[in-house]
């Protein structure tokens, strides 16, 4: 099959297409065709060596979380699908392996695809929209009313949050540049701020829960605007988000928490039942074919990118 690999750490320019063997099964998981994929910054920061006490020096390494696809084959151990099966998936090994024709996925990683959805569509939403969705209800205990702060709200984390905030009955502000202030208002945002003119730290609100989705300010920055009881949550591991979790975890008050999603079918479900009720979309700024992976890797570098990046397999 026709994959993606890295031999060895370093540049977008260490990507290879090229021919490799279909994986084998194991009880538990799924031998899916992948229709469609996309990039994540875990991806190039996988390949550029920054994750390499995890992911180790086992070469070739096929890198890629999301998934959406079609079952092929079911190991022993699957009772939820079948062969024919529509699904997606966020991928639950590293360093992944959804940048392939054919990808091995485990049973409790992968939903049912939403039935208003194109694969490439739905490839976008697996990991960006868990990482929103665990980061503002599991760590941020986001509840119905509460004032929200999006910081980074154009990219693909930050756009999931936008929608699920609004979903889940939040008061939401975005921070974004000037040229995304329209795009803000469509996904429900109640108030944008433009970062080249506003220092969000000097904002006369108070939220009660702050997520950076880029990484670009820090607890410290954000105690003013954090309500008494507010919840800062990073996803990036900054050492101050670290530090700041530590001590915040044992004292009252506000609290900074950093997210690391954990990939599970419950979320996907929950996504998929937003989606299909009309109140999340996918927001894709480009498609790419599996041979331009390294293109879409050196776009997404560059911090940029409005929503998703999205591989497709078709030639």
């Amino acid at each position: 099959m026709k994959a993606v690999t890295i031999n060895q750490y370093g540049s977008a320019s260490v990507l290879h297409y090229t021919d490799i063997e279909q994986p084998r099964i194991k009880p538990e998981q799924m031998l899916v065709k992948v229709q469609a994929s996309s990039v994540n910054p875990v991806d190039w920061k996988i390949r550029s060596g920054q994750l390499q006490l995890l992911t180790g020096y086992n070469f070739p390494l096929v890198l890629g979380f999301d998934v959406a696809g079609t079952v092929v084959e079911v190991g022993a151990g699957v009772t939820r699908f079948k062969a024919g099966d529509e699904i997606y998936a966020y991928l639950d090994s590293i360093p992944g392996g959804a940048y392939a024709e054919y990808a091995a996925v485990s049973e409790r990683a992968a939903c049912l695809l939403p039935n208003n959805m194109t694969y490439e569509q739905a490839a976008a939403v697996p990991l960006a929209a868990t990482t929103a969705l665990q980061a503002l209800r599991d760590l941020g205990l986001i509840q119905s009313g509460h004032q929200v702060l999006i910081n980074g709200s154009s990219g693909g984390v930050g756009t999931f949050a936008v929608q699920i905030a609004k979903a889940l009955g939040a008061e939401v502000t975005t921070v974004c540049s000037t040229k995304n202030l329209e795009l803000m208002t469509s996904l429900g945002a109640d108030h944008v701020i433009d970062y080249t003119s506003t220092d969000i730290t000097q904002d006369t609100r108070q939220y009660d829960i702050i997520l950076d989705a880029v990484g670009k300010q820090s607890f410290s920055s954000c105690q003013a605007i954090l309500k008494p009881n507010g919840i800062y949550v990073n996803t990036l591991p900054m050492p101050d988000t670290l530090v700041q979790g530590c001590l915040t975890f044992f004292l009252p008050g506000k609290k900074a928490k950093l997210v690391i999603a954990q990939s599970n079918s419950k979320d996907l479900g929950f996504l998929k039942e937003l989606i299909e009720a009309g109140k999340m979309r996918s927001l894709i700024q480009q498609t790419y074919p599996l041979s331009e992976v390294a293109t879409a890797h050196t776009t997404s570098e560059q911090g940029r990118v409005i929503g998703k990046l999205v591989i497709t397999m078709s030639h």
